[in-house]
């Protein structure tokens, strides 16, 4: 088996890929599902979100569709016309019985749609999962795990790849992986980043939430493994731009 890690996303999975986007997307996934989502529909463009949720009947007026609630953020603050920004604290509040969250965020939805479009199997991954997510993931795979970090604003951010050492951690505790350079990179800046507090509010992306007034969110994604649900993407895809996962 074999287990790579990619410190940006690159596209070219072939088997399972765990999406990474520790500050926020992937986390506050988790948060949305365990708050009683019944899906989580990640769309290429905010435009796409908000065509979901509302339509124009034929008097011209714009008609909501309750079903629908939306989230995301650009540049960490929320999307206007917006139900909630991408916080998994404000997620957290929150009862989603019976609804479904559409989410578009700077990096990690964008990442979750590269991995769709080749990977077999493709799953949200975050700390807060990550015993889990990596549990799932060795359960589907057959020749390789893919963990892909999302990054933010097309650079590598040092939360995510921390997060992929921790990912590859519980990994190669299950069973012989060949591994690459990017889970070496990885797993060295777990090793030698042991708190993952100090992993993530150190980072450039870390700090800037901090700034925003968003510092809870950075501590609730420290967490490590308090959560089982795993959002895992649905083979049969409607939309299209959309991308439809479940709890796994």
């Amino acid at each position: 088996m074999k287990l790579r890690v990619d410190l940006l996303p690159h596209g070219g999975y072939s088997d399972t890929v765990l999406v990474v986007d520790i500050l926020r997307a992937t986390t506050t996934a988790v948060a949305y599902l365990e708050r009683g989502a019944s899906a989580l529909l990640l769309t290429r463009s905010p435009d796409v979100a908000l065509a979901l949720r509302d339509t124009t009947n034929a008097e011209g007026d714009t008609v909501r569709n309750e079903r629908y609630l939306l989230g995301g953020e650009r540049g960490g603050l929320p999307i206007p016309g917006f139900d909630f920004g991408n916080s998994p604290v404000e997620a957290a509040g929150q009862n989603f019985t019976q609804r479904e969250v559409v989410m578009n965020t700077t990096n990690g939805t964008g990442a979750a749609h590269i991995a769709a479009t080749s990977g077999k199997h493709v799953l949200l991954a975050s700390l807060v999962n990550a015993h889990a997510a990596a549990r799932r993931a060795r359960a589907l795979a057959v020749e390789e795990i893919a963990i892909v970090c999302a990054g933010t604003d097309e650079r590598v951010s040092l939360e995510d790849v921390y997060a992929a050492g921790v990912l590859a951690e519980y990994l190669l505790a299950m069973g012989e992986f060949t591994i690459d350079d990017g889970a070496r990179i990885a797993l060295t800046l777990r090793r030698n980043l042991g708190n993952p507090l100090e992993a993530l509010s150190s980072s450039s992306h870390g700090v800037y939430l901090e700034r925003l007034g968003l510092g809870d969110d950075v501590r609730w994604a420290a967490r490590i493994s308090e959560s089982t649900i795993v959002p895992t993407l649905e083979a049969q895809q409607g939309r299209e731009g959309v991308l439809r996962f479940v709890a796994g």
